[in-house]
């Protein structure tokens, strides 16, 4: 099973950036569907976004979609979320998680079977 560590959250105001890292060991996960999901205070974890292996397709969130972008570098077996013009309504706790299919777009949390531990974002306004 591949073990996922997320970095770089922290304190931003409205408007600013973050770029949010997701470190993966134990396997490599260049063959794997990645996605991003957060978890609000009081609210339910929700789908922020994905990219395939198959041609590193990208999928977001209505809500993210035109200011999270999602990249990959399989030679450092990581994945980011760039976040540009952030809101208060997007601090939460931000995870990644592996699909292993890599061919799937699927948006559900059960079909994603390794998950990171967190990354806290709060964003000021």
């Amino acid at each position: 099973q591949v073990h996922l560590v997320e970095s770089g959250g922290g304190l931003v105001q409205a408007g600013g950036s973050l770029r949010l890292s997701c470190a993966a060991s134990g396997r490599t996960i260049s063959s794997y569907t990645m996605g991003w999901f957060r978890q609000a205070p009081g609210k339910e974890r929700e789908f922020v976004g994905l990219i395939t292996w198959i041609g590193s397709s990208t999928y977001y969130a209505d809500s993210v979609k035109g200011r999270f972008t999602i990249s990959r570098d399989n030679a450092k077996n990581t994945v980011y979320l760039q976040m540009n013009s952030l809101k208060p309504d997007d601090t939460a706790v931000y995870y990644c998680a592996a699909d292993y299919t890599g061919w799937r777009a699927s948006r559900l949390e059960a079909d994603f079977g390794s998950w990171g531990q967190g990354t806290q974002v709060t964003v000021s306004s």
